[in-house]
């Protein structure tokens, strides 16, 4: 991956890689799950942690193969396990739980002492390759591909990673794995050829869709996994009954959910625990993450983050609303507006081109364009609470912390710094005062000056006429 971060944190659609396999993992509803960490092995265990409190950790301190991996994911459990153990690869986010549920069940009814979930691919360089006995078709080896035979590397079947173990006979065969191979390694694979030479049956599971083993080692396949995911997560609520109207231009993640007759536009990117309300429409050039859109409400050319957008309300074009922003029903912020911790009431609008933060505003209120809720002082923030049905001016600054009663007016064009009573009308702003003859005595010769010498040789016209 060429990165400071260890390849399982790595990220799409959501989650980090390890974070989908622990998805489809518990899907099989284990008694007991374990990760075994290695290299940055706090930083994975604090993320493991924090995604999934209940699942159990055990430390790799040397990297000294996948069967050594395995036999320390033992340990951890006390050394034998009764009933089925499942290893899957932390860097596998496509797997699925039905194909991990496919494979225990077919380790299951087929009484096997392993299953391996195996996968034909265009091209298995890198890959074990299944060795299959010729007259019945069952697995007898796994090949890793450094060890593989020029015949061996030509199967195209290969292994996944993915295993179901009879516990018990796990344990067992994990003491007799040797390390005479090229890497010097405990393969696990090398657990199939012992328990089939002990006379235990080696069976195999075929996954429908090669691309569920597919393990992530580099940005490329890190970008191919995504589109993949993005796209089978878009499949699906389309299906749903969501409109996408350019599937390949919208993203999607893991943790998103929709209601039926949502619209998404081009260029749209749904993140984090975003929910979209039925009938809604977003999008087109849209961001949202962790935000919820209400039931028939419209977002256009939009960037929310923690933000609750109420039912038929109205966000854009090119606004901005960040976390703690609350519109309620019916509620518009318009055209290049910011909000931040703001709550507004059903009804208000902000139509264009104002900042509103930290701050209440009430039901039916209109605040007008460039309007600025000047909420810090340098040093701290403070709060400013505007009623329900009032009217505010173009261009006021409301200086925090500042109270607007209900049913009130301002003036265009003011600066509010103290309390304004219900009803009432606040005008805070200088006289104006015209300086008649200013630009011919300031600004001699220039285009200004010579227009109105102009204007002031031209005739005046009579009151009534045009």
């Amino acid at each position: 991956m060429k990165s400071a971060m260890p390849k399982v944190l790595h990220e799409i659609c959501g989650r980090s890689l390890v974070g989908h396999v622990l998805v489809a993992a518990r899907e099989l509803a284990p008694q007991r799950l374990v990760a075994v960490v290695g290299h940055e092995s706090e930083r994975v265990s604090a993320h493991l942690a924090a995604i999934d409190p209940e699942v159990r950790t055990a430390y790799q301190a040397q990297q000294n193969g996948t069967g050594h991996a395995v036999r320390m994911g033992l340990e951890e459990l006390g050394g034998v396990v009764e009933g089925t153990v499942v290893v899957v690869c932390g860097d596998t986010p496509l797997l699925t739980g039905a194909t991990l549920a496919r494979l225990a069940g077919t380790h299951s009814a087929d009484g096997n002492a392993v299953t391996v979930l195996t996968a034909e691919v265009p091209d298995a360089t890198g890959y074990g390759r299944i060795v299959r006995d010729g007259a019945s078709g069952a697995v007898t080896a796994i090949v890793e591909h450094k060890d593989a035979t020029d015949s061996q590397r030509a199967i195209r079947e290969i292994n996944s990673g993915v295993f179901a173990f009879d516990g018990q006979l796990l344990s067992e065969a994990l003491g007799k794995v040797r390390t005479d191979n090229s890497q010097g390694e405990e393969y696990l694979t090398d657990v199939l050829g012992i328990l089939r030479e002990a006379g235990h049956r080696v069976g195999a599971c075929v996954a429908g869709d090669h691309r569920e083993i597919a393990g992530i080692n580099n940005r490329v396949q890190l970008a191919d996994a995504r589109r993949v995911l993005n796209d089978r997560l878009l499949t699906e609520a389309m299906l749903a009954g969501v409109t996408v109207v350019d599937p390949s231009s919208t993203w999607i993640d893991a943790t998103v959910t929709v209601e039926r007759d949502a619209v998404v536009h081009p260029g749209t990117q749904l993140q984090g625990g975003t929910h979209l309300g039925e009938g809604c429409e977003v999008g087109p050039n849209t961001r949202l993450k962790d935000t919820t859109v209400g039931a028939g409400a419209r977002v256009d050319n939009t960037v929310a983050d923690g933000a609750e957008v109420g039912e038929r309300a109205s966000v854009g074009p090119f606004a901005y609303l960040r976390p703690g922003t609350r519109l309620g029903v019916k509620a518009k912020a318009g055209t290049y507006v910011e909000m931040k911790n703001a709550t507004i009431g059903e009804g208000t609008k902000v139509p264009h081109l104002s900042y509103v933060g930290d701050a209440t505003i009430g039901e039916y209120s209109n605040i007008g364009a460039a309007s600025v809720f000047v909420n810090y002082d340098g040093e701290a923030k403070h709060h400013t609470t505007v009623g329900s049905h009032c009217k505010t001016g173009s261009d006021n600054m409301f200086v925090a912390p500042v109270t607007i009663g209900d049913g009130a007016y301002t003036a265009a064009g003011s600066v509010i710094t103290k309390d304004v009573p219900a009803g009432s009308l606040a005008v805070a702003r200088g006289q104006q005062r015209n300086i008649e003859g200013w630009v011919a005595r300031k600004r001699p010769g220039s285009a200004a000056a010579k227009a109105a010498e102009a204007a002031s040789r031209a005739p005046e016209t009579p009151a009534g006429e045009s």
